[in-house]
C-alpha cells in the first residue's frame, strides 16, 4: 500500500510550521472548529455518495474526507502514526 497518506500528513505538518499565504490548509489549521465542521460535511457527502452516487463520486468524497481528517488531526497535534498504531492494536492477528 502506498505511503501517500503519510506524505500528505507530513505536508500538512510542514504547512503548519511554515504557513503559506492564501493556503486553504493554513486557513483550516488556524480554525479547528472549521476543520471539524469540514470533516462532518465530508463524512455526510461520503454517505450520500455511497448510497446514491457513482463509485467515482464515492472515491472523490472519500479523498476529501481523508484530507480534512488529516488537517483536523494536525490541529490537535495528533500524528497520523498514532491513528495507524491504534488500528494495528485493534487488528490482532
Amino acid at each position: 500500500m502506498s505511503n501517500f497518506i503519510q506524505q500528505l500528513a507530513n505536508l500538512i505538518t510542514d504547512r503548519q510550521l511554515n504557513p503559506q499565504a492564501e493556503s486553504y490548509t493554513n486557513q483550516l489549521l488556524a480554525n479547528p472548529n472549521q476543520a471539524a465542521q469540514k470533516v462532518g460535511e465530508e463524512a455526510t457527502e461520503v454517505i450520500i455518495a455511497a448510497l446514491a452516487q457513482s463509485d467515482e463520486r464515492l472515491i472523490e468524497e472519500s479523498a476529501d474526507l481523508m484530507y480534512h481528517l488529516l488537517v483536523l488531526l494536525q490541529t490537535r497535534h495528533v500524528a497520523w502514526e498514532a491513528v495507524v498504531a491504534e488500528l494495528e492494536k485493534r487488528h490482532k492477528i
